[in-house]
């Protein structure tokens, strides 16, 4: 008898979750209700699914508001009449128009609009006037007293009732000053919902009607016309788009075609058995699983990234697939790294196997646009949304501004104890904690595209963000619930770097071959490449370059492929965490301790020494060693990376891991030891067929490094960096061979460039200098030349004072002159003005000044690049004034388990926590010689010697080593000073005054 209820995906309004708004009607006798969220369907799907475990028939509907003004209430009669009412809200979204007070004709929908005295529109055979209990003394002064059979039962539920209801109407008030953006004192009675929107019994709704019991007749009948339907886990009955071509038989001819088209390409013109059996397999399964025309679309996708030149990366576990391997969605050969196939898929897997395709940040736009103009023109297609949740720090943000309180008595209320906080401190951390989780807004998958077979607004309304392609209200546990899978469509800079060099290379090097980047089977033999790899040398090479993957390398000595691929696993936190990233360096270092393993989980992971490395092995362990079937194996991995729908159903299977073990008669001590291990780092490590992914592009990225050294920097330069910042990237181009040149007017772009080993910075390096002064000096020097002086520069180029003295602070004028001679001269000329461009033949020369000699100290110049670039091109030790540089990182091996004082220019830092919650550091430095210092600084010297901004530093510690990796445990620390060039010049001063 609910025509109008909210959950909390009426953003900033309703205070009840879909499960709590269910809970409330069933206690009240309800067996049928309607879900009408404010301008949203969010939890319209959700709502259908959870319904039948409450004994509540679901129907949806949509409450059409202007802000908190309500226009009116549409209803679907059933799936077609939701889709009516998703496409006309959608409309809205789209182009941000409000609704008009009367609703147009829909076909599927009913339309209940609200009573107000003075309504007085015609109504539609579908339409009828909503009373509230508070209008039931009002209408029978009003026409409508004589049409009842178009009046109905329209009482908001928006609250819980009961004990709570008015601590939920403040947390609704807090929620509408919060969208308001306005104090709660100064809330405007319109923008909030009556204390009285909250559920009643069925008894005590229809006494407030029972001198009109034809509006609870009306109320009853416009229910019973009503039905929606979904199907919920149904994997053989998918949603995505089920036919790519013409029909299911056209598409798995294509698919064959195409896998035996690839079959040359990748394993030449004579593939062995285990590939054609292994090949057959998959195939099979495929079909079998309804999953031809999600392959079909992701090489329709990849087709055309190839055919526009654009490079990208296909991982996920789809990368244990020969399938994906032949139509080229992936570059990593299954057979060849013995991938497990059953985390690919298996007859119990419910969901497609997953495809993340990485594109350059570049070109995913353009693949974006591409997805949606083929395969959307039936509004078939849609990104998908995700929850922004409110969280602790966010949400006392936000009420601390709803109360009116400064900044920093909001940090106060955020890190004070509660029973130290006055009246309104308590009731923000009372009422944070309840609004915790509570659903904020809407925002953007990193990724998710979905492409169904249905019109999207059959299934949700979509919202139009700035990106300009449309976005589902739901996010992907709830598309996947529904039977819609995603297309992880994404974006990374390692790939910008890569294609950017293959680009450099052909400006800078036009006589070399074209580099197959494709190559990689040659890139993993290559032992240059895995030279590098052994001793880490692989700075802007993808994520092996950060510290921790170096630290991993230098103490797994990985010299081969298939060790990058355990690394890149073996590095994620969780495995760490477990203790079994330690054991398996042992392990791997120690071959006498491989027979520590226990002997089941050495026969199943014979390549790892019986250590859980990939997320496959959660799946082998739980299979082989606890005997659960394969559905519930891959459940328990889903489960340990948070992607489970039932935590119930979660626990169910880890009782049944453990009841396994024990029917095996294995003591609960292993299985609980395994089961720690499962648990620890599931949530974290790759599959390892995304390993092997990652892995491949390292190479790629190491290929161009060792070969192409300066062509690469210049490209990862010009992609913003990697893990360090941009100054360290010039280092290492610097120790690659390269003569570092600042910007200069007559060689320079706006990006970084390179002429055979001179790299030129680029003038989008300077800082505060305009695009449209870098324009235009591009611009006139490719149309009339190099500028041959200062007033050359002057005349052809319109440049104000402080643009001018940018760029003669930076260097880029050098080659007219000392810098101190060049900007008095651009004083002299210009005063405070703008220069001019001369358009005639003859311009007349600028008066040149005499000027006395001007010292000038390179240090100057250091300073300058420093304010203007954000760092030095000198070597940074150049600007300090000490004797002596302290042990150099090359010689630490000499001083193992020694006090040594170091110096050491500042990389990064990396911030973390004990087991007992006190603060430490991880620092990376680099020595005077360029080469890197790693530091740890435990809780007690982080505290008393805290880092203090870029710069260099003195460090004094203990010299530690493990597994062949060097690093400094540092217990003083002490930042030393640049030189103060105006001292030195006044020294200079006193000097010749004498």
């Amino acid at each position: 008898m609910y025509l109008n209820t909210h959950t909390y995906y009426s953003f900033k309004y309703g205070t009840l979750s879909e499960e709590g708004l269910l809970a409330t009607a069933q206690e009240c006798g309800i067996n049928e209700l309607v879900l009408t969220d404010i301008n949203s369907t969010s939890g319209c799907l959700n709502f259908v699914r959870l319904a039948p475990e409450f004994d509540i028939r679901p129907i949806l509907g949509i409450d059409f508001r202007n802000g908190a003004k309500q226009q009116f209430v549409g209803i679907a009669k059933n799936n077609a009449g939701f889709q009516e009412l998703n496409t006309y809200l959608s409309h809205h979204l789209h182009n941000k128009e409000e609704f008009p007070k009367q609703a147009p004709s829909f076909k599927e929908a009913f339309v209940i609009y609200p009573f107000d005295p003075s309504f007085d529109m015609k109504l539609r055979e579908n339409e009828f006037l909503g009373i509230r209990p508070k209008d039931i003394f009002k209408f029978p002064r009003t026409k409508w007293v004589n049409q009842l059979d178009k009046l109905v039962i329209l009482h908001t539920v928006s609250f819980k009732a009961g004990d709570d209801s008015k601590i939920h109407f403040n947390m609704h008030r807090l929620l509408r000053s919060i969208d308001n953006n306005t104090l709660l004192s100064k809330l405007s009675k319109n923008e909030e919902g009556d204390p009285d929107d909250v559920m009643h019994p069925v008894g005590k709704l229809f006494e407030y009607y029972k001198d009109y019991p034809e509006i609870i007749v009306n109320t009853k009948k416009l229910l019973e016309k009503c039905s929606i339907e979904f199907q919920f886990n149904d994997p053989v009955n998918h949603q995505n788009l089920k036919i790519y071509g013409e029909s299911e038989e056209d598409d798995i001819r294509k698919i064959t075609e195409l896998c035996q088209e690839g079959l040359p390409y990748r394993y030449g013109d004579n593939p062995k058995k285990e590939i054609i059996d292994r090949l057959d397999m998959e195939l099979n399964l495929i079909k079998t699983k309804g999953f031809v025309s999600y392959f079909l679309v992701n090489w329709d996708i990849l087709q055309y990234a190839r055919k526009m030149g654009y490079y990208y990366v296909g991982r996920g576990s789809g990368a244990n697939s020969i399938v994906a391997y032949l139509l080229r969605i992936t570059d990593v050969d299954p057979v060849d790294l013995d991938l497990y196939f059953e985390r690919f898929i298996n007859l119990f897997r419910q969901n497609p196997p997953d495809f993340d395709i990485d594109f350059s940040w570049k070109d995913r736009d353009d693949i974006t646009r591409y997805i949606f103009e083929r395969f959307g023109q039936n509004g078939q297609v849609s990104l998908l949304a995700t929850y922004s949740t409110f969280q602790s720090r966010a949400i006392i943000r936000e009420l601390g501004k709803v109360f009116g309180l400064p900044p920093h008595e909001i940090e106060k209320v955020s890190q004070t104890d509660e029973k130290n906080l006055d009246h309104v401190g308590r009731l923000i951390r009372r009422y944070g904690e309840r609004l915790i989780d509570f659903p904020s807004h809407l925002s953007i998958h990193a990724g998710g595209v979905l492409i169904s077979e249905k019109p999207i607004h059959y299934f949700t309304a979509t919202s139009l963000p700035p990106k300009g392609y449309p976005v589902t209200h739901f996010d992907m546990i709830v598309a996947e619930d529904v039977g819609l899978f995603k297309f992880d469509i994404l974006s990374q800079r390692g790939l910008g770097k890569i294609r950017d060099t293959l680009d450099v290379i052909k400006r800078n090097c036009p006589n070399d071959p074209d580099v197959d980047i494709h190559n990689f089977k040659s890139f993993k033999d290559d032992p240059k490449l895995n030279y590098r790899l052994q001793n880490a040398d692989a700075i802007g090479c993808f994520y092996i370059e950060s510290p921790a993957m170096r630290m991993l390398m230098k103490k797994l000595q990985v010299n081969e492929y298939l060790g990058l691929v355990a690394a890149s696993s073996i590095i994620r936190p969780g495995v760490a965490k477990s203790g079994m990233m330690r054991e398996y360096i042992l392990r791997y270092r120690h071959p006498e301790r491989r027979k520590d393993a226990h002997p089941v989980l050495q026969d199943i992971m014979p390549d790892t020494y019986g250590v859980m490395v990939y997320q496959e092995d959660v799946i082998k362990v739980a299979h082989l060693f606890a005997k659960l079937d394969l559905g519930e194996a891959d459940m328990l991995r889903r489960g340990m990376s948070g992607k489970y729908r039932s935590r119930d159903e979660f626990l169910k299977v880890k009782d049944k891991f453990f009841q396994n073990c024990k029917d095996l008669g294995n003591t609960y001590e292993l299985s609980a030891d395994i089961w720690r291990q499962i648990e620890s780092f599931a949530g974290y490590a790759f599959a390892k067929g995304h390993s092997a992914s990652y892995a491949v592009e390292s190479y790629q990225a190491l290929y161009l490094k060792t070969y192409y050294p300066l062509e690469y920097m210049v490209a990862v330069v010009n992609n913003g960096g990697g893990f360090y910042r941009t100054e360290f990237y010039i280092h290492e181009a610097r120790m690659c061979g390269a003569q570092i040149e600042a910007p200069c007017v007559n060689h320079s772009e706006g990006l970084t460039v390179i002429f055979g080993k001179t790299i030129y910075l680029g003038f989008g390096m300077v800082k505060d200098l305009n695009h449209t002064t870098m324009d235009a000096i591009i611009a006139e020097r490719e149309k009339n030349g190099a500028f041959l002086d200062l007033d050359d520069f002057i005349n052809r180029v319109g440049i104000s004072l402080e643009q001018i003295k940018l760029l003669v602070r930076v260097g880029a004028l050098r080659a007219f002159g000392p810098k101190k001679d060049i900007l008095w001269q651009v004083y002299f000329t210009m005063g405070a003005g703008v220069s001019q461009v001369k358009n005639g033949l003859f311009n007349m020369p600028i008066k040149k000044w005499a000027l006395p000699p001007l010292h000038h100290d390179k240090r100057e110049d250091a300073f300058d690049e420093m304010d203007l670039l954000g760092f030095p091109l000198c070597n940074p030790f150049d600007l300090i004034d000490v004797s002596h540089y302290g042990v150099l990182s090359k010689e630490l091996p000499r001083y193992l388990n020694r006090q040594v004082e170091m110096l050491g220019y500042l990389v990064t830092i990396k911030n973390t926590g004990t087991s007992n919650g006190k603060r430490m550091n991880f620092g990376t430095f680099i020595d005077h010689e360029g080469q890197f210092i790693d530091t740890v600084h435990f809780p007690q010297t982080a505290a008393r010697y805290p880092f203090r901004g870029r710069g260099i530093y003195r460090l004094t510690g203990k010299v530690v080593e493990e597994f062949d990796f060097y690093s400094l445990e540092v217990n003083r620390m002490e930042k030393v000073n640049f030189v103060n060039l105006d001292e030195v010049s006044k020294g200079m001063v006193r000097a010749v005054s004498r």
